[in-house]
């Protein structure tokens, strides 16, 4: 087994509390204007933009750093257009017989049903796959840990870098998501886990008028 090699902490900036303060309110005003938007323009977005937030969300930190994440990013028109042909039709089984009524309800705030047209009109679907395992040069497997857990982390910086960047998404989980193994030529050790449509939202574009809550909800300090 090799020996860790360790390096000095890299580029690692402190600030003094106020600004740590200031720094720490800002994001949480810049973050808090994010909201998830179904409504979407088919203006195009330059590649590079995806490219870079790609990169940060490649940042994660992940179990073993196996960094278990495969991101798809899908522009093609005819490609899209079978990813939401695919989706409609296991969102209509889930409306219609999958699921529950206390689930239902729980979705009646949100307006959803099983038509997805922004999967057609938003310029960019990135498709997130956790690698159950990888595989060696031999062919053999290698154990991924905490691959659900560090594929979810980078979907967040994901999501936060895309808003940062001035564009809005949807996070989409059709379910069953295998029919995007097979769309996108995907190896059976990737297991679909997230779908996000991403671009500009419609000049009209409306959200949910729901809250989120507070800190007194969501925390407990001891």
């Amino acid at each position: 087994m090799p020996k860790p090699r360790f390096i000095p902490l890299p580029d690692y900036r402190e600030y003094d509390p106020d600004e740590m303060r200031r720094r720490a309110a800002a994001f949480r005003a810049d973050v808090a204007r994010r909201r998830t938007v179904r409504d979407f323009s088919d203006r195009p977005v330059p590649r590079e933009i995806i490219e870079q937030c790609l990169l940060a969300a490649g940042t994660a930190p992940s179990g073993a750093n196996m960094q278990p994440w495969r991101f798809v990013v899908v522009a093609d028109p005819q490609t899209r257009k079978q990813i939401r042909e695919g989706a409609e039709k296991e969102e209509l089984e889930f409306y219609r017989d999958r699921a529950p009524a206390e689930w239902l309800r729980a979705l009646e705030p949100l307006g959803t049903d099983e038509h997805k047209p922004f999967l057609e009109t938003a310029p960019y679907l990135i498709a997130i796959f956790a690698e159950s395992y990888g595989i060696a040069p031999d062919g053999s497997k290698i154990k991924r840990y905490y691959s659900q857990e560090s594929v979810g982390i980078a979907c967040g910086i994901l999501i936060t870098a895309l808003h940062h960047s001035g564009l809005v998404s949807l996070t989409h989980t059709p379910s069953p998501m295998k029919f995007l193994n097979k769309i996108l030529d995907r190896p059976d050790n990737e297991r679909p886990f997230l779908l996000l449509v991403v671009g500009y939202p419609a000049t009209n574009a409306r959200v949910p008028d729901i809250p989120r809550k507070r800190l007194e909800q969501i925390a407990t300090f001891f």
